[in-house]
């Protein structure tokens, strides 16, 4: 593979779900059945490299040719369950939202207009053949959107310092129908507290998308490669999900100040971490 350090690697935290098998039409069933017996089943970090590899060539590939057959594999309760890396789909999505991120002089640079205008019609193409696609990953680069940490609790929190060759680790990981319920009680009380903003405009969004599998999936939240920006502290720290459910709570009781207090601390926190893309 060729090497990839010249390119700048982006943190990005990512929303995953899990479905089990059977929400899987045949023969797909059958191949993800046969792939979870693998022994060598990737990481998020084997994706990203193979997605950097492809930045290398010139003019580079936005998005792979041919949609992977890879993903991610979780047991839940006994029940294997996978999550599709679909990166083809993904790369499609995600070139779309860089040109809302990006200057165009940088865009260009980055990927010349010939480029990404062959790729958007190779989208719409692909679209009419697949109305109903959708991804069963979510990415965020230099932070993790406030409404993500809605579908979670404090409780599902894991963190793991790492060690040696183990990198360190933070993510979530709840049941389907837990994180249905939470931004279903989530949007009742913003709406009745609150102007529209950001934050329903985000919880209506990602709400639609898990509506989109299977009742029995599992969804994760996961720092990525957020954890390799931020120091270890600030990591074993780092309890938003908590002050998210907090400010929710306190809105629903009316408390105005306590929920003051839980956004203000999410929000030193993660302008924190967006300083740091400034910096780099």
């Amino acid at each position: 593979m060729p090497k990839v350090s010249s390119v700048i690697v982006p943190y990005a935290a990512y929303l995953r779900v899990y479905e089990p098998l059977v929400a899987f039409a045949e023969p797909e069933r059958s191949h993800w059945a046969r792939y979870a017996r693998r022994r060598d089943l990737p990481s998020y970090q084997d994706e990203l490299r193979r997605s950097l590899a492809d930045l290398l060539p010139v003019p580079p590939v936005p998005v792979p040719v041919h949609e992977s057959g890879d993903a991610f594999v979780l047991e839940a309760d006994g029940v294997v369950c996978v999550c599709p890396w679909r990166t083809r789909l993904r790369g499609w999505q995600a070139l779309g939202e860089l040109g809302r991120e990006l200057p165009r002089p940088v865009l260009d640079a980055v990927l010349p207009e010939v480029v990404r205008r062959q790729t958007a019609q190779d989208y719409e193409r692909w679209r009419e053949r697949n109305p109903d696609a959708r991804p069963w990953i979510r990415t965020a680069t230099w932070q993790v959107p406030l409404n993500w940490f809605v579908l979670v609790s404090d409780a599902e929190r894991r963190y793991d310092e790492g060690r040696g060759e183990v990198p360190p680790m933070l993510r979530y990981r709840t049941p389907m129908v837990q994180a249905r319920r939470r931004v279903a009680r989530a949007l009742r009380t913003l709406r009745e507290t609150v102007d529209e903003g950001p934050l329903i405009d985000g919880l209506v969004d990602v709400g639609r998308w898990l509506e989109e599998f299977h009742p029995r999936s599992v969804v994760e939240l996961d720092y990525g490669g957020l954890v390799h920006a931020l120091p270890a502290e600030d990591l074993e720290g780092d309890h938003s999900a908590a002050d998210v459910a907090e400010g929710i709570e306190a809105l629903r009781h009316g408390d105005g100040a306590a929920a003051g207090e839980a956004y203000g601390r999410l929000v030193e926190r993660w302008r924190a971490v967006r300083d740091l893309r400034s910096a780099n």
